[in-house]
């Protein structure tokens, strides 16, 4: 796993492929404003999985105040059932709560069962509506206490 730029290559070609998968469930590409500057650390982060040196696997996350909200999560079909969009969860967990931030928000939807199921099992609940998709009937609002690490004394 490779922390990328939200406009790399390899992110740019995954970040196509989970449009075109909402495309298929929804009917639409996924409308949220994304501004790539905001997955740069230290306020952001994008990570790329790779199986055999070809990309895999994406997500990220961007901070707002002191949570972040976890965008672009998705795993090429090919390679789903390896545990990849488990690792790149818990990779994003790690690396938000070591830079601080004290929680994880989400926007799913109910057309993507296999992402609820994911997150539920990795401990996300229910949290208030959010950003683009507060008003959507479909959409699924979760979120995650994140545990911050204190720092070790010498």
């Amino acid at each position: 796993m490779e922390v990328r730029t939200y406009d790399h290559p390899d992110a740019v070609a995954l970040i196509a492929d989970v449009q075109q998968e909402y495309v298929v469930r929804y009917g639409e590409v996924d409308l949220t404003p994304v501004d790539p500057a905001e997955f740069a650390p230290p306020r952001g982060l994008f990570l790329v999985a790779y199986v055999d040196d070809v990309p895999a696997a994406c997500g990220g996350w961007r901070a707002h105040g002191t949570e972040v909200e976890l965008k672009r999560m998705y795993v090429r079909p090919s390679c789903r059932g390896r545990g990849l969009a488990r690792a790149v969860l818990a990779e994003l967990e790690r690396t938000a709560a070591e830079a601080g931030y004290t929680r994880l928000v989400l926007e799913t939807g109910q057309r993507q069962p296999e992402a609820i199921a994911l997150y539920t099992s990795a401990g996300y609940t229910p949290v208030p509506a959010f950003g683009y998709y507060a008003e959507a009937p479909e959409a699924v609002h979760l979120g995650k206490p994140l545990e911050v690490a204190c720092p070790s004394t010498p």
